[in-house]
């Protein structure tokens, strides 16, 4: 083992040992299980929607120092190519039971410590608005200024207090903005596949080509508003860029607004492994406004689309995801990395991270909200066998595919969703080097890479994730029987 591998696994046992302690003297909660918010008619004829946006950006960029996320370590901005915004959706199934927000941030990513802050900063707009869910997104865009710590000038954080306390004033006013811009109107849904422009960095080759579109249409015949969902890592600028930009999703929706009038919320997919858009030409910023045209393009084209009945049930559930990356929990230990930890005494660090996850049925139509960043075979199935697999491992140790879960080919996967937890890869192709593991990279028998497990929190990550799911779609189905036979 390195000198490094020996310090780590030093770090490894005391971190260790120190978890043991603090699941004696303050043992993590036992989590309450969700329940399913289920109605199986309408209550009305139309959604009510509301939309808004805003920019992120500091004032002061020319005076402070802001480091670009995503790439390097300590990489101060050099200034900003366009800005950075966030963008909020009210939807109401007008059941009476309340609306719910989706907020997307062309950020790297937020904790759910973060998450926290701003959902706590509107109690008061839940509580007058009967709002009955509020979920922050992020884009996972490596030409953000850094939200969540890891690539300042480290051991300092590269997060800006000042800059963090903006960003979470900006949400919640847009928030509020897109409640008070509710209409009533018809909601679609509609996919077609993208063009060839992605690339997957990782054995085996899966990934969801499609561009997948809500289309709102006020009653009133004002702008439209369009939900977008794709999977792609945002970081087209790649890791030579020093500036502040939204990447690719802000030429996404600048096209779609300019073609179509229509305003766009955008969201990404199971993007782990490493989906990310093809290069498409010499010159990144040139390559990054193409990439956002033709997904726009796309979404554009989408022509077979259905009418979804006002019903949006939902339901929430808390867990704690095992952390056996003590790299990440030495972070999270000094302040650098701002999550919720719980001591639960499993895994190598007796330590876990409090997260959630979120489910949705848009008129049957399921939509599952990860914390992570996913590796796509996960969803979808399609693992490696185990002649293809880093240590030779059966793909029998994998957890059942989230969809073969939901039972339901169509199924939407959102990442990055009111938290930031990581890569999850599949158990058997789970490697780590084994000199210096969760510090650096390795390389396995096969001399692939398997740079994702240093940012995962361990390989049981995956079976945790399947596992809350399995619950989800158990509570969902016994609440829709229930629902049945009363009716009978």
């Amino acid at each position: 083992m390195s000198a490094l591998g020996t310090v780590g696994k030093m770090l490894q046992n005391s971190l260790s040992r120190g978890g043991a302690k603090r699941t004696k003297k303050n043992p993590a909660p036992e989590l309450e299980k969700g329940t399913f918010d289920y109605i199986s008619e309408p209550k009305s004829d139309y959604f009510s929607v509301g939309f808004a946006k805003t920019d992120v950006m500091p004032d002061d960029m020319d005076k402070t120092t802001y480091y670009v996320a995503g790439y390097k370590i300590n990489n101060p901005a050099k200034g900003a190519l366009d800005p950075m915004t966030a963008s909020a959706i009210w939807i109401d199934d007008q059941s009476g039971r309340g609306g719910v927000v989706f907020v997307s941030i062309d950020d790297i990513g937020l904790t759910n410590y973060d998450v926290g802050i701003i959902r706590d900063m509107l109690a008061d707009f839940k509580k007058e608005t009967g709002c009955r869910s509020i979920n922050i997104m992020s884009i996972h865009n490596h030409a953000s200024i850094d939200t969540v710590g890891f690539w300042g000038p480290l051991p300092r954080s590269g997060r800006n207090k000042k800059y963090m306390e903006m960003l979470r004033q900006k949400v919640k006013q847009v928030v509020i903005d897109a409640y008070n811009d509710r209409r009533e109107g018809d909601l679609y849904y509609g996919k077609k596949e993208a063009e060839e422009i992605q690339r997957d960095s990782r054995l085996p080759e899966v990934y969801s080509k499609d561009v997948t579109r809500f289309r709102f249409v006020p009653k009133d015949g004002s702008r439209e508003v369009w939900m977008i969902n794709f999977a792609s890592h945002t970081e087209s600028l790649l890791g030579k860029n020093s500036y502040v930009s939204a990447d690719f999703a802000g030429y996404l929706r600048n096209e779609i607004l300019e073609k179509t009038g229509a305003e766009t919320i955008y969201f990404v997919g199971a993007i782990g492994g490493l989906i990310r858009l093809k290069e498409l030409d010499e010159d990144n910023v040139k390559s990054t406004m193409m990439g956002g045209q033709s997904i726009a393009h796309t979404a554009m084209a989408i022509k077979d689309e259905r009418k979804l009945r006002p019903i949006l049930n939902y339901m929430r559930q808390e867990y704690y995801a095992q952390c056996d990356n003590y790299v990440l929990a030495l972070v999270q230990r000094v302040g650098i990395l701002k999550s919720h930890a719980a001591y639960t005494g499993k895994g190598s660090l007796n330590m876990s991270i409090h997260t959630e996850m979120n489910y949705f049925e848009l008129d049957g139509l399921k939509l599952l909200f990860l914390p992570c960043e996913l590796f796509p075979e996960l969803a979808y199935g399609g693992y490696l066998d185990a002649e293809g697999s880093a240590e030779g491992k059966s793909p029998d140790i994998n957890p059942t595919p989230l969809l073969q879960i939901a039972n339901d080919d169509n199924m939407l996967i959102f990442c990055l969703s009111n938290d930031f937890t990581g890569y999850v890869v599949p158990p058997n192709d789970f490697y780590l080097n084994p000199n210096e593991p969760y510090i650096n990279g390795a390389r396995d028998r096969l001399d692939r890479r398997h740079y994702e497990e240093t940012n995962s929190l361990g390989p049981e990550t995956a079976p945790i994730v399947a596992s809350v799911f399995a619950g989800i779609m158990d509570t969902v189905n016994k609440t829709k029987a229930e629902a049945e036979k009363a009716v009978k």
